[in-house]
């Protein structure tokens, strides 16, 4: 399998979102409700990123992962709020791709970009539940550092724990 990591243009966006959905729906269900994670279309996913694309395209950094010209997964980065630090906001594989690699060559690429954006560590936050992807994180060098927060999730509060990685 041969995976083609490419930023972004105009036209992903909707793309993006409807994988971020289907994501979402595969990955949390196992600790939100399905009909909650259903609550949100991937044609609203796609427009919640066509917008967020607009506004910070010049500042964040959106990488598609293709296979065979199909979107397999992305990653998202950017400025953080945390001082000193850039962000790792998401990775997402399609769940027809969990465990090729895509996730992994996502991570790797986005700690290659990181230090550009700025700061001496990238921060990323994960929700406390997702077991898979806290795995996933660790064996990639990040670490939680004591932080947490609570965030919606189509609505309905989720904790969640920052994970930190030196650049």
């Amino acid at each position: 399998m041969s995976v083609l990591l490419r930023p972004a243009d105009d036209a992903d966006p909707f793309r993006v979102g409807a994988l971020h959905q289907r994501s979402r729906v595969a990955t949390y269900s196992g600790f939100i409700s399905r009909e909650v994670l259903e609550a949100r279309s991937a044609e609203s996913f796609g427009e919640w990123w066509a917008e967020r694309w607009r506004w910070e395209r010049e500042t964040h950094r959106l990488t598609l992962a293709e296979v065979d010209g199909e979107l397999a997964g992305f990653s998202y980065l950017g400025p953080s709020e945390t001082p000193e630090a850039a962000e790792l906001y998401a990775i997402h594989v399609d769940p027809d791709h969990i465990g090729t690699g895509i996730g992994r060559a996502l991570m790797i690429h986005a700690l290659k970009e990181l230090p550009s954006i700025g700061g001496d560590r990238a921060v990323l936050w994960v929700l406390t539940e997702n077991h898979q992807a806290r795995r996933f994180y660790e064996r990639g060098g990040w670490h939680p550092d004591g932080a947490t927060r609570t965030e919606p999730v189509n609505d309905v509060p989720v904790p969640q724990l920052r994970y930190s990685h030196p650049l």
